[in-house]
């Protein structure tokens, strides 16, 4: 384990100094300043983080890409205020999506009906497809 640098000071001569919390806790002998080691939490695969963005800005809401990724709609939406990221007005269509393994996929493309009259794209999402179909809103 690497040795913590004091956050006060910076300088690297510390000395453990019991256990607060079930973290440990150090003592800075150059300033006596007591800190604990920040906890590093769970990092989420950058994949995911590029598939919610492209998700989001394909129209689809924070909750929808909760559903999908598995990823809490809160953390999506920080995503999104991070990276600066809006989404562009699409007031005559609306998004649908369906997720697909590769043999569903393959038939769903055969049926070249279902092809006309929409928007669409496929993106890979781990080991099965998405396919996201942009409709006109029925009046």
């Amino acid at each position: 384990m690497d040795i913590p640098a004091c956050p006060k000071c910076q300088n690297t001569i510390i000395v453990k100094s019991g256990v607060i919390k079930d973290r440990q806790r150090y003592l800075c002998k150059s300033c006596n300043y007591f800190f604990t080691v920040n906890k590093l939490g769970k990092k989420i695969d950058s994949y995911y983080v590029t598939k919610a963005l492209q998700l989001y800005l394909e129209g689809l809401s924070f909750r929808e890409i909760e559903r999908i990724i598995g990823v809490s709609h809160v953390t999506v939406s920080n995503w999104v205020k991070e990276f600066k990221i809006s989404k562009p007005n699409h007031t005559d269509y609306h998004p649908t999506y369906k997720i697909y393994n590769h043999l569903e996929l393959v038939e769903f493309l055969k049926n070249k009906e279902q092809l006309k009259g929409a928007g669409m794209i496929i993106t890979e999402l781990g080991d099965k497809f998405m396919l996201i179909k942009w409709e006109r809103f029925k009046d």
